[in-house]
């Protein structure tokens, strides 16, 4: 009873401890994006003005990007990725 008594209090001790475990292990510095809207949104629970800019593929990039890929999950994924490509938007002027 008196081992189970300690042992308690040990794990305790170690898990009150653990809160602190990586308070040091950080950086303080000036965030030279503080307020900017573009980056950080109107609010902290909106969207950055960012998030909404759309960009067109560029198909010329496919073949590269399958190869990469390929090259870090597998053939298998690469596929079927390449299955289920996204056709170009349309550039051209009329």
């Amino acid at each position: 009873m008196n081992r189970t008594k300690y042992f308690l209090a040990l794990v305790a001790t170690v898990a009150l401890a653990s809160c602190d475990y990586q308070k040091n292990n950080n950086i303080n510095q000036k965030d030279f994006q503080e307020g900017n809207t573009y980056v950080y949104g109107i609010h902290p629970d909106s969207a950055a003005k960012q998030t909404k800019n759309k960009y067109t593929a560029n198909p010329d990039l496919e073949p590269r990007v399958l190869k990469i890929k390929d090259k870090m999950f597998g053939a298998a994924v690469a596929a079927s990725q390449e299955t289920n490509a996204v056709a170009p938007a349309d550039t051209t002027k009329k």
